[in-house]
């Protein structure tokens, strides 16, 4: 690893991350690099690598990159961008409280609240399957997808990255370690994708836990948590407005309909900050 990097810990609902300052340090960290810092027996120790860099563009006041445990960049992770907000206003990087970054899935636009939390328009969703991408036509309301001898039916959406939902009655029992990377890694889904397995439990309620493509499950997913309040709410499920309770923790999540963005909202946590020694 690259002897004196300085990073952050930090965790959005125990969706942990290694959060690098790009801005001022002089950072080129390669695939093994990457894995080697996510390891959590030989290195830091995270779901993904967080990567804040000088913005591109003029409307852009950062570029937010995120590498997962596996080394491959992503498009989004609404988590990782809260966590990315608060760093900016603790590391004094911006006075801004509402922040423009860039992503390889589109802007991203955290906003830090006076109780502490930060919201996040996470961008429109898109329900186009070549643009996900998945493999199907033409766009529908959910789609059958046979794994492993069964048909499962899933929704299929991108926001930033891409998503499937499938619900089931309790997420306790869900067959997350097992049906996970059969569906993430699925012929269907060209570049991979995240999986959330979603239990409804009221029109305002619910309770998820999502396997991410090159991480595995985590205990908190932004965009898995907005793929899958969306799906509910196309559905007839949800109302406008939900909160999402899972095993890190609980997301509020607003969507006013097509053509809007989705609001993802909760708490950012700063663990440590260190030095690599080698």
């Amino acid at each position: 690893m690259t002897a004196g990097l300085r990073f952050t810990k930090m965790h959005g609902l125990g969706n942990d991350f290694v959060v690098i300052d790009g801005v001022r340090q002089t950072v080129a960290l390669t695939t093994a690099q990457i894995r080697a810092l996510a390891d959590r027996h030989f290195g830091v120790g995270c779901d993904q690598v967080l990567l804040l860099e000088p913005p591109r563009r003029d409307q852009a006041d950062f570029t937010y990159r995120i590498f997962n445990a596996d080394g491959g960049e992503v498009e989004h992770c609404g988590n990782g961008a809260r966590c990315a907000a608060r760093f900016v206003h603790d590391q004094s990087l911006s006075a801004k409280t509402t922040l423009n970054f860039d992503t390889l899935g589109g802007p991203v636009r955290p906003r830090l609240l006076p109780d502490g939390q930060v919201e996040v328009d996470m961008g429109v969703p898109c329900f186009e399957p070549a643009r996900i991408p998945f493999e199907a036509a033409p766009e529908a309301l959910d789609y059958p997808l046979h794994v492993a001898g069964q048909t499962l039916t899933i929704a299929a959406l991108a926001i930033g990255n891409p998503h499937a939902v499938l619900r089931v009655p309790d997420v306790a029992s869900a067959p997350v370690a097992t049906l996970g990377p059969l569906i993430e890694a699925h012929t269907r889904f060209p570049r991979r994708v995240n999986v959330g397995f979603l239990q409804i439990l009221s029109r305002t309620e619910g309770r998820l836990r999502v396997y991410e493509r090159g991480a595995g499950e985590t205990l908190a997913c932004g965009t898995g948590a907005c793929a899958a309040f969306i799906a509910g709410l196309r559905w007839g499920l949800f109302d406008a407005t939900a909160r999402l309770h899972l095993p890190g923790g609980t997301l509020s999540l607003a969507w006013a309909g097509p053509g809007t963005p989705v609001y993802l909202t909760g708490p950012a946590t700063t663990v440590f900050e260190g030095t690599l020694a080698a």
